[in-house]
């Protein structure tokens, strides 16, 4: 068996990290959450990550314009109260997608790049992505720069686009008209509230007129977004979109009808929820069949393959099981996503360092395919699994 190549590092003490505004450094059982060690990746293997991630962005985007057309809504477990949000952002440029993550196994082994699913409405890892492992390289004084991890520049950039509407962002300062910018997140999730200020702080770098305030601050009307009597015309939210919908129900009707009067644009835009359902990949699979980039996957178990059963909205492999080709349950988690319409997808084999760890590698995209990290854990990848740094070597 081919196994991954790892470099052992020195590792950041939780107090620099703290520095950082990095806080959920430790895991439950006291362990470092952070790895001290790094995947070593070549080249060749980080520019493969890069143009699956592209190519797959472009594919997603022809099937969710499938599902509208098509309106395939239900057929993805697409919550009916956020449908007319969905087609509304969809239609209008301004509704940017600011940034979502592509979670893929294989890719540094000889094994193929294969895509389980995309994070594209609420990604998590941002953080150690974009901050944590580069500063593991700076450290450890190795070379800051081998490293498949341009996040921060290419969101910055992404901020700007919020405004340009193009590609090019030479012009942002001179279409900016001072538009006021709010982020927000669940009060007492620490992981989530840092997140949202790291993404404000960029937003804030680049020019916008910035806030923070938690949700249960905020006062949501059909006139539009307001904070402490100040009415912001841009809300980034680290909330799930199927959450609000479900849960939330009248926060859903108001933000509807903010979209339809055009009081206020929301991040990562309603449309984000049909690339987030894992229901799409069934779709992905029947508009790109035997795509060397995907997985077959099915609303109905696969017949003689060894498979993987998740829920169609759910995070952190919960409700995850894995299936043998007879139909046995391999491995299972618990969680409370049970109750969503689920998907059966071909199994992918992991990458494996020497110990039998599996490898999930996490390639972000703003606007483009911009870094990749990892996450280490067994065969299913859950909150106790560990995130895992890289360094490119030729």
């Amino acid at each position: 068996m081919i196994v991954i190549k790892l470099a052992k590092t020195k590792p950041l003490e939780n107090k620099y990290l703290e520095s950082l505004g990095f806080a959920w450094h430790t895991d439950s059982d006291n362990s470092s959450y952070i790895a001290d060690e790094l995947v070593i990746v070549s080249e060749q293997e980080a520019l493969a990550y890069e143009s699956a991630a592209n190519e797959l962005y472009d594919m997603f985007v022809n099937v969710a314009e499938h599902v509208i057309e098509h309106n395939l809504f239900h057929d993805i477990g697409i919550p009916f109260n956020l449908i007319d949000m969905i087609k509304a952002s969809w239609e209008n440029d301004i509704h940017w997608h600011l940034y979502g993550r592509f979670d893929f196994a294989g890719g540094i082994d000889g094994l193929p790049i294969k895509l389980l699913e995309f994070n594209a409405d609420t990604p998590t890892s941002l953080f150690e992505s974009s901050i944590v492992q580069w500063a593991i390289l700076k450290a450890n004084n190795l070379e800051e720069s081998s490293q498949f991890n341009g996040i921060y520049e290419a969101l910055s950039d992404n901020f700007k686009r919020l405004v340009t509407l193009e590609e090019s962002v030479e012009d942002f300062e001179e279409k900016y008209e001072g538009w006021k910018f709010l982020f927000s997140s669940i009060r007492g999730n620490v992981e989530e509230e840092n997140t949202v200020r790291l993404l404000q702080h960029m937003a804030s770098s680049v020019g916008f007129i910035t806030e923070f305030a938690f949700v249960d601050e905020i006062e949501f009307s059909d006139d539009g977004i307001f904070f402490e009597g100040e009415q912001y015309e841009l809300w980034f939210k680290l909330i799930p979109w199927e959450s609000i919908a479900l849960d939330e129900s009248d926060l859903a009707m108001l933000l509807g009808n903010i979209i339809k009067n055009q009081q206020a644009v929301i991040f990562n835009p309603a449309y984000t929820l049909l690339f987030q359902s894992k229901g799409i990949m069934k779709i992905l699979w029947e508009l790109y069949p035997k795509h060397p980039l995907l997985l077959e996957t099915s609303f109905e178990p696969l017949e003689v393959k060894k498979q993987v059963k998740k829920p169609i909205f759910g995070r952190e492999g919960g409700n995850v099981e894995i299936i043998d080709e007879n139909g046995m349950s391999i491995s299972k988690n618990s969680g409370e996503y049970e109750n969503f319409k689920m998907i059966y997808q071909e199994f992918a084999t992991m990458s494996k360092d020497n110990n039998g760890n599996s490898y999930q590698a996490g390639v972000f995209y703003a606007y483009e395919a911009c870094g990749l990290g990892f996450r280490r854990g067994g065969e299913i990848i859950d909150n106790s699994s560990k995130f895992v740094g890289h360094i490119v070597e030729n």
